[in-house]
């Protein structure tokens, strides 16, 4: 075996040879901005949470079963000359205006009855962005109800004359399916800042419920028995004009000014109110 040293390659004098020199490279760190989510994408989200669950699709095809009960109704019980495309527009309206509101009740307070504000605002931070989301598909589905009551209207005028042997009576035109929206997107604001205010499903539904049955049928009372009441009925009752705009009748211009006066005390302000509550409120 041979004993002699391991020798290198370099001497002791010798410096190691350095690797050549490369450019130095200046990098700016890359920063990711996250983009803006897209309000639609925002009101699409919150239309499917409003329908996902079991409670909101009911209630969004009762939409169309009560349209079809409605229709049903009026062809099997009402005379003859009640066949009209007003009759059968006016009598699915009625459940509507039940119907409506609670859908927007349920989507505003779902997220402190079923706890799910935390996720939520979570992924979106910007209340203010969802709370707006919240409101465009309570409109949205306020429009679809009211091509949903036209279309089953002209169904059953069409099917009450056939089966009457009766002439069609077309009666109402674009004024009046614009008319019928506006009652229909108040109502569901008037749902939709209920919920807000009070954030709470069994508690807003019952409020909804006195504002639209127990409440007007007081005042028509004190109206009937009160002369002074009764020429500001109109300044003092928002259901009483929102049942104007649902009945598609011609408003006068005093009546626009009473109508606009009631939707911004009794809608317009309280959602005010409820807004500025629910961008403060903590959520738990």
């Amino acid at each position: 075996m041979s004993t002699s040293p391991v020798t290198s390659h370099t001497q002791p004098w010798e410096r190691p040879a350095r690797p050549p020199n490369r450019p130095r490279l200046d990098i700016e760190p890359v920063t990711h901005t996250p983009r803006r989510i897209p309000l639609r994408r925002v009101v699409t989200v919150e239309l499917r949470k409003s329908f996902d669950t079991r409670a909101g699709l009911w209630l969004l095809a009762s939409i169309g079963i009560a349209a079809v009960l409605t229709t049903g109704a009026v062809i099997a019980w009402a005379p003859q000359t009640e066949f009209t495309y007003s009759r059968f527009t006016l009598a699915i309206g009625v459940p509507m205006t039940v119907i409506l509101p609670i859908i927007a009740v349920l989507s505003v307070t779902a997220e402190w009855s079923q706890r799910t504000g935390l996720t939520t605002f979570t992924l979106l931070p910007h209340r203010g962005r969802v709370l707006l989301a919240k409101g465009i598909g309570a409109v949205l589905v306020a429009v679809a109800a009211t091509g949903v009551a036209f279309t089953a209207g002209a169904l059953g005028t069409i099917v009450g004359a056939a089966m009457a042997g009766i002439d069609t009576v077309w009666d109402q035109n674009l004024i009046d399916v614009v008319y019928f929206a506006l009652g229909n997107i108040l109502l569901i604001l008037v749902g939709f800042t209920l919920g807000a205010l009070l954030r709470n499903s069994p508690g807003a539904i019952v409020a909804y419920m006195v504002y639209a049955f127990v409440v007007p049928g007081l005042l028509a009372f004190l109206a009937f028995n009160q002369a002074w009441f009764r020429d500001a009925r109109g300044w003092l009752d928002p259901k009483y004009n929102q049942d104007l705009l649902l009945q598609a009748g011609d408003l006068t211009g005093e009546q626009w000014t009473q109508l606009a006066t009631t939707t911004a005390v009794w809608l317009a302000l309280p959602l005010t109110v409820a807004v500025l509550n629910l961008l403060r409120a903590e959520v738990k």
